[in-house]
């Protein structure tokens, strides 16, 4: 039985209606009339984690409080969602975090406990915490309902662009892809579905080489929200299936893309929400009529201007 099919969709999107935003779907004379972007960015909590978040909470029995980790966008995502259900939330977050992200995260109610990334297991302390203090775990990705509440970015997307040739996402642990490949292949069987990753962290891609799971090292990659060093396992699952190709961009062509989005769409996005753009921008991406996920725009001012200045110089 699949994991997640069509149907857990649909009824995700039931969910979420009213409380997340139906973000807009835009274009670029610049890239083309062809070429469309679902823009996450505009998302409550700044990308497209809060889809998945509210989904999953929303499926809990009444009151039960709640504990995540994440490297910031599924950590908002959670946090806003729990003071929405009225529950609390701890939130476990790598201590280099962006401080946007962390200071975000605690203004929306969490409580957030920080950890050294590159020495300490997100899960290990998830897993110990939860059973302390007797919390539900709300994995980033590998949950049903989280994908699910993921593809609702899909479903939105074709009923304004009903046909397309090609449908580009970002991949950390493969929530979102798997969540959008689950709706592309069930209503246009002919689309394909690309992910992509940074060069550092491409482990979706070497995975498809192995023909199983392939873990990396922790990706030193200023796309923070691509850092997750494995696919998941269910995620995993789905997305063997369903995404035609996995490549990679550099954290110049992310950076590239930033500032592109910037100057002539008049969006920001964060390193990580570029990644389909900077795909496309490269030629990395076939077809025609193509759609790009834009999966979040949570970057400060000073960190975007440090990036894109950097850039220009």
């Amino acid at each position: 039985m699949p994991v997640i099919e069509l149907a857990d969709v649909a009824l995700a999107l039931e969910r979420i209606r009213g409380v997340a935003h139906r973000t807009p779907v835009v274009t670029s004379r610049t890239l083309g009339e062809n070429v469309f972007l679902k823009a996450e960015c505009f998302q409550r909590t700044g990308s497209f984690k809060f889809r998945g978040a509210y989904n999953k909470l929303a499926s809990l029995p009444a009151g039960r409080d709640v504990i995540a980790y994440s490297s910031g966008n599924h950590a908002q995502a959670v946090a806003l969602a729990a003071g929405l259900r009225g529950i609390r939330a701890t939130i476990v977050m790598p201590e280099d975090a962006p401080a946007a992200k962390l200071e975000a995260t605690r203004g929306y109610g969490a409580e957030v406990v920080t950890y050294d990334r590159w020495t300490e297991s997100r899960e290990e302390i998830g897993a110990r915490l939860a059973a302390e203090r007797d919390l539900k775990l709300v994995k980033p990705y590998d949950d049903p309902l989280i994908m699910a509440g993921q593809g609702t970015v899909a479903l939105e997307l074709l009923a304004a662009v009903q046909e397309l040739d090609a449908l580009v996402v970002p991949v950390s642990g493969g929530g979102l892809i798997a969540g959008c490949a689950t709706v592309v292949k069930a209503m246009l069987p002919g689309a394909r579905v690309i992910g992509v990753e940074p060069a550092a962290g491409d482990d979706h891609a070497r995975s498809r080489a192995a023909g199983d799971r392939v873990r990396v090292e922790i990706p030193r990659t200023i796309a923070d929200g691509l850092g997750a060093p494995e696919p998941g396992e269910l995620t995993w699952q789905v997305n063997r299936e369903l995404v035609d190709d996995f490549v990679s961009v550099s954290d110049d062509e992310l950076v590239e893309a930033m500032a592109f989005l910037f100057d002539r769409v008049k969006i920001v996005v964060e390193p990580s929400g570029a990644a389909g753009v900077a795909a496309l921008l490269h030629g990395r991406v076939p077809g025609r009529r193509v759609a790009v996920v834009l999966s979040g725009g949570n970057v400060g001012a000073a960190r975007f201007a440090e990036l894109v200045g950097q850039a220009a110089a």
